[in-house]
Formats: C-alpha cells, sequence, structure tokens
C-alpha cells in the first residue's frame, strides 16, 4: 500500500478543448493523477456534433503547434498531419476575377488546415485512454477557492453541486473562464477585454463532382483562399470531404444592412462574384440568414498564475483574432513551455519542497511565476502582429507597396539565410526549454518567424521584425533618393544638351 509520500499530486483542469486536454496529457505523462472537467456534453456522441452547427473557424495549425503536440505525444501529432491539408500559401482572389498565388515560405513549407472538432475529438480519444486521467462532461465550474484548494462544480444532468480538492487547477475553459474570474479574486490581476468592430459568419462551400460522380475541390486545396475588400474580406479553408469552410470577417455595421434575400445576393455579387457562382445563391442566402454571427474579443491578463495553486493557459489567459491564425498554436505552445518549466524547476507528481511560511510547493510556484514572468511578453507580441496581419490580408496584399516588401524580404532572406531550418530539427530542443538560448541570425520575414520558427519567441519575432522593416524603409527611402538624384541630373543634362543644340553660333 503507498504511503502518503507517494501518492501522486491531483491537478483538475477545467475546460477539454484541445489546450485542456494537451495539458493533461502532459501532466499526466508526469505521473500526476488529473481530473478533467467540461461544461459541455461529449463532443464525439453524434447528438452533440448535430447541436454544434457551425461555429468555430477551421484551424490551421503551423509549426508551434504541432511542435507542442510532438513535444507531448508525437504519435498523436503524426496522426493529426494524416488528416490535415497542407496549404503552402494564399491565394488572392480579385474583384476582376484575377487570381494570385502568394507562398508562406520560399522552401515550400505549409500550414495545416484541419476541423477543430476532428482535432478535439482525437485528444479527447488520447485523454480517455490514459489511466492517469479522468474526464467528467456535463460538469460547469461555478467557483474555486484556492487557498483552501477547492473548486466546485455542479453536475448539469442531475443538477447537483459539489467539491473536490486539487493541488494545482488549471483553468483551460476559453475567453470567458471562470478560472480567470476567480482568480482576480485574490490576485491583483491587470485584464483587458475588447470587441473588435467586425464579427465573422461562417459559409460552407461545397464539393463538386467529377467525370465519375466522385467528390472534387471547386477551388485548389493547397491555398488559404481570401478575397480581400479593404475594411471586410472573406476566406476559405480546404476540408477532408472536399468542401471549403468560407468565413466572412466584416464590421458589424456592414453586415447590418444585409437583412434581406435581395441585399444579401446583391451584396456578395458585387464582392465576390466568383465565390457566389461555387457556393451558390440558394445556399448562400439560407446559410447567411441561419448561421450565427460571432464576435472577435481581444483579452489580455497578467499575472497567469497564483502562488502554486493555480494557473491559466490557452483562450482563458489570451484571446486573440484569429487573423494570424496562431490562438490555438499559442495555447498549445502554452502547454509546451509550461511543461518544460516543470522539468527545470524539478517539480515532481509527488509532494516537493514546502515552504515552511506559506505552506506552498516552492518548485511548483517558481516554474508557475517564470511561466508569467516569461510569457506575457510573448502573448501581448502576438495579439498585437495579430490584429496588424487583419490590415494585411484584407487590404494590404493586392497593394505595389506590399509585394515590393515582400520581395525584397525574400531576396534579403535568400541572401543571408540559405538552409531551412526544418521542424524536425528544432523539436527534440522544444521538448526540453521554452526557447534555445541562440538569437536568429540573417534576415527572416515575420511570417517565417511566426508560422515556422518555433524556437523564436513571439516577442523576439516582433522585435525582429520592427527592425527589418525599418531597414526597408530605409532602403526605400534611400532607392526614391537616388531615382530622385537620377531625374534631377537627366534633367539638367538634357537641358543642357538642348541649349547647347539651339544656342546660336558665334
Amino acid at each position: 500500500m503507498s504511503s502518503p509520500a507517494q501518492t501522486p499530486k491531483k491537478v483538475v483542469i477545467a475546460g477539454a478543448g484541445p489546450v485542456g486536454c494537451l495539458a493533461a496529457l502532459a501532466l499526466a505523462k508526469r505521473g500526476w493523477s488529473v481530473e478533467l472537467y467540461e461544461g459541455r456534453p461529449d463532443l464525439r456522441l453524434p447528438s452533440s456534433k448535430a447541436a454544434m452547427g457551425q461555429r468555430s473557424i477551421n484551424l490551421a495549425m503551423s509549426h508551434r503547434g504541432i511542435a507542442a503536440l510532438e513535444s507531448v505525444e508525437p504519435a498523436t501529432a503524426q496522426r493529426f498531419l494524416r488528416d490535415a491539408i497542407p496549404m503552402r500559401g494564399r491565394m488572392i482572389h480579385k474583384l476582376s476575377g484575377e487570381l494570385d498565388s502568394q507562398p508562406y515560405d520560399r522552401d515550400g513549407q505549409s500550414i495545416n488546415s484541419i476541423d477543430r472538432a476532428l482535432l478535439n475529438e482525437g485528444l479527447l480519444d488520447e485523454v480517455s485512454a490514459s489511466p492517469n486521467i479522468r474526464v467528467f462532461f456535463n460538469h460547469k465550474v461555478i467557483a474555486a477557492d484556492f487557498d483552501k484548494k477547492t473548486i466546485h462544480l455542479q453536475d448539469s444532468v442531475s443538477n447537483v453541486d459539489f467539491s473536490v480538492n486539487f493541488d494545482l487547477c488549471i483553468g483551460a475553459d476559453g475567453s470567458y473562464s471562470v478560472i480567470r474570474r476567480q482568480m482576480m479574486r485574490v490576485v491583483r490581476m491587470n485584464y483587458q477585454q475588447e470587441y473588435i468592430r467586425d464579427e465573422y459568419l461562417e459559409l460552407k462551400m461545397p464539393a463538386g463532382r467529377g467525370v465519375g460522380g466522385e467528390a472534387t475541390f471547386l477551388l485548389d486545396p493547397n491555398h488559404l483562399h481570401i478575397w480581400p475588400r479593404h475594411s471586410f474580406m472573406l476566406i476559405a479553408l480546404p476540408n477532408k470531404d472536399k468542401t471549403f469552410t468560407c468565413t466572412l470577417f466584416a464590421p458589424t455595421a456592414e453586415l447590418d444592412r444585409l437583412n434581406s434575400a435581395d441585399s444579401i445576393l446583391s451584396w456578395f455579387k458585387s464582392y465576390f462574384p466568383d465565390a457566389v457562382r461555387v457556393i451558390g445563391e440558394n445556399a448562400l442566402v439560407e446559410q447567411f440568414l441561419r448561421n450565427p454571427r460571432s464576435p472577435l474579443i481581444c483579452t489580455k491578463a497578467n499575472p497567469y498564475h497564483y502562488k502554486d495553486r493555480a494557473i491559466i493557459l490557452g483562450d482563458a489567459a489570451h484571446s486573440m483574432v484569429p487573423f494570424y491564425g496562431q490562438g490555438l498554436n499559442a495555447g498549445l505552445e502554452d502547454v509546451r513551455i509550461l511543461s518544460t518549466l516543470l522539468d527545470e524547476e524539478g517539480v515532481s507528481a509527488v509532494p516537493s519542497i514546502f515552504d515552511l511560511k506559506t505552506g506552498d510547493d516552492r518548485r511548483l510556484a517558481n516554474a508557475l511565476k517564470r511561466y508569467t514572468d516569461s510569457r506575457h511578453e510573448d502573448l501581448i507580441a502576438i495579439s498585437d502582429l495579430a490584429m496588424g496581419n487583419y490590415v494585411e490580408m484584407r487590404h494590404s496584399v493586392t497593394q505595389f507597396s506590399y509585394l515590393f516588401r515582400k520581395t525584397v524580404d525574400n531576396l534579403l532572406y535568400s541572401l543571408t539565410s540559405p538552409q531551412v531550418v526544418s521542424l524536425a530539427s528544432l523539436v527534440p530542443a522544444l521538448s526540453t526549454q521554452p526557447y534555445p538560448p541562440r538569437q536568429p541570425k540573417g534576415w527572416l520575414p515575420l511570417y517565417t518567424m511566426v508560422t515556422f520558427r518555433p524556437d523564436i519567441s513571439y516577442a523576439t519575432v516582433k522585435k525582429k521584425a520592427e527592425r527589418q522593416a525599418a531597414i526597408i524603409t530605409g532602403l526605400g527611402w534611400i532607392g526614391v533618393a537616388v531615382f530622385g538624384a537620377a531625374g534631377a541630373w537627366l534633367m539638367w543634362s538634357t537641358k543642357k544638351l538642348v541649349l547647347g543644340i539651339f544656342a546660336p553660333s558665334k
């Protein structure tokens, strides 16, 4: 029989989304006893799938998310990639009907389109198979007492309230996190919440039919399709069943005007005529009027932890707009970074060194504090970068100035960073440390750093990108000056030549 000192510590996790599931797997592998509580029904049930409708944006899984999955459960990461569709670049749909393919990376690296539910279901299967994890659906968090290490829940099926004890509580319960609100009662937390002016609405583009009646893609499946229209945009991501999930992002005031079949069709035909043809007029109107409009929220918090008792991860700590495809990737990366810090601090699944005055587990408290201290700047950086990328996606991608900067960017990248850095070469180091200590060398495009270089922190990405942007701006001004000087010299030379020709002879 085990002695009390050998009884594993218990972590309770609120939220069984991808971040909560990955956190559960990471701690279970370290020997912790894990209890995972989810307020909604098990999404793997047919009844849940029927009730879900279309409310979630397809995920664009990039190297950061894959590296996080690899560091916890390598086989799982590879299985998910088999279900994903690689997207090698953006396909810009101009109003004229022209198409412009813009590769994401000079080396052909891709981001991966994957259905959110498919990813979540796979992680739930992994969680359910772990002997260290117990999962409870239809269990809502009501409150938490972090000093007493107790969480209060309600079984929404039986309406029974009860409490459970924990050694650590992880809040992975989304943008409207109850755990975060409860932490605010005991932590002097700086918190900011902002709804941006735009909302999003999802539409489904059907599969086509081939010569033999087989399902086919109506658009190139290896691109993320974008219809940029200055103040709003439509995007489309491919699915395994040969359909596309389309998402319209537009100001609330713009969407409010579209309240009838005629106004909807007229607006879409004006701005997205080729999309109307492949979605179908009747289907477009029916989906637009039926599917919900959802807000876009941005939240920032600091700190993310309380003593050795609690920590918030994913959207509970940092909701961001989806325009860099980094919301989930950053959330999964949260788990990877927390895991490496727990290892660096020597946190184990059995009671450790306790502070005699506070009763805190010193190692665990140090790991959680290091997480807040090191992660905050990164998460603010990616939140700001995501907002900036919205302007790029809906407008800048069609501008000459953007294409010029991108050309210079790629030229300097090729000249100074000739070797591709593969994800496989980075995963071993990222499994043991938050980020390698070496600084990135050479010129690296912003998108490459954010999407394909999980060894570079978001804060470092932002700082390096700002320095590089200043250099490109400087080169632009130098070019203007050179062309201006050349033009002035040419005018002076021409004038002198003309005067010489027509000057009266002596």
